[in-house]
């Protein structure tokens, strides 16, 4: 059976002959079936937006090929302009491509390029619609008095009102806290069950790619560098950090427990083990939590310290100008420490717990709540 899309031997050069010569893509080729769920992966500037603008024909190879359902998309005007619309991409960020009256326009603008009937395009941005959770009474407002979270519905429901084969995202759940991540994402999914599409999706969270993928795409350093399932790819735990990639939580469980010598337990000793690894002081946390909770609590208590030096220097020179040193008080600089400390301490909590509600918005959890 053809696949839906692959990729022989993908290579492009930016600024070919000048200075800035630089290879984005150096011979990557994979194929992707019908109905699949690809998760690409890797880290900034590895060619994954390099690799994605190839697929529907926004950027042209330098050398190799990309084949729609066999038929190479720049094999003439009409089939590349074609390819554009069977195969939908979703930039990052996306809503900030809106630029119509009303939400109804926007979602329509792409099914109006594609020549079709005035009836046709009303089931389209409707169906649309639905797949993103939008509300039939949305449709009629300006896109712009929307909240961000909506606003990225809008622009999505626009490319899958064009109704591809083939759909393509470029980390569409960038900025939005968990409760939107999850619906945005959920919409994805209802799109690709209810039209047997392909999805391909950029994203950073190894968490939502090792649950969703049927298989995952590694780049690094403009090559292709693992492709399989997500079990067989982060098997590769130790390659994959070593890129500069995160791993999911469970993932990085079993590392450190293969590490200790444990990669041998069953499931329940497995979490027998865990619960007597936790009682003895252990704690599963990645390190980028370690550094959020070392930072939690090490900053305040600098910034109390800080300002506690401060503000008894600037206490004891008020006091020193206006020659304020009564028979029996004690001397200047105590005196200054006793009204310093308490209010830089107060300072110090209140960062605290602005620092804990910014973590909270941003989605990050407890490290107990990631197992």
């Amino acid at each position: 059976m053809t696949p839906i899309l692959e990729v022989r031997d993908l290579t492009h050069i930016y600024s070919v002959g000048t200075p800035f010569e630089h290879t984005a893509l150096d011979h990557v080729s994979f194929s992707v079936e019908k109905g699949e769920f690809l998760g690409i992966i890797g880290h900034t500037g590895s060619g994954k937006s390099t690799l994605i603008q190839h697929l529907n024909g926004l950027l042209k190879p330098t050398g190799g090929e990309v084949l729609l359902s066999g038929q190479n998309i720049w094999e003439s005007k009409q089939v590349t302009r074609a390819c554009r619309f069977r195969v939908g991409l979703v930039f990052q960020y996306p809503e900030y491509q809106l630029f119509e009256e009303t939400v109804y326009k926007d979602i329509a603008f792409g099914p109006k390029n594609m020549g079709l009937k005035p009836d046709e395009i009303d089931r389209r941005v409707r169906e649309a619609a639905g797949f993103v959770g939008l509300k039939p009474e949305q449709l009629e407002v300006s896109p712009f008095d929307l909240s961000g979270g909506q606003k990225r519905r809008v622009a999505i429901a626009g490319v899958i009102a064009m109704e591809p084969e083939v759909l393509i995202l470029d980390e569409p759940t960038a900025g939005l806290d968990p409760v939107g991540r999850e619906e945005i994402l959920g919409n994805i999914c209802a799109y690709q069950k209810a039209k047997n599409a392909t999805i391909l999706m950029v994203s950073h969270s190894m968490s939502d790619v090792a649950r969703l993928s049927d298989r995952l795409l590694v780049m690094n350093g403009s090559k292709l560098a693992l492709m399989g399932k997500p079990e067989e790819v982060f098997s590769h735990a130790e390659e994959l950090l070593s890129m500069g990639l995160d791993i999911p939580p469970v993932t990085r469980v079993f590392l450190d427990l293969r590490r200790r010598g444990l990669e041998e337990l069953d499931a329940q000793s497995l979490l027998d083990r865990m619960a007597q690894m936790e009682q003895e002081g252990t704690t599963f946390m990645n390190k980028q939590k370690q550094d959020t909770r070392r930072r939690r609590f090490v900053a305040p208590i600098v910034v109390a310290i800080v300002m506690s030096v401060l503000m008894a220097g600037l206490i004891w020179l008020f006091l020193w100008a206006f020659e304020v040193d009564p028979a029996g008080a004690p001397p200047l600089p105590v005196l200054a420490l006793f009204v310093a400390i308490p209010a830089a301490v107060v300072v110090g909590v209140v960062i605290a717990l602005v620092q804990r509600v910014r973590e909270i918005e941003r989605g990050e959890e407890d490290d107990a709540r990631n197992y």
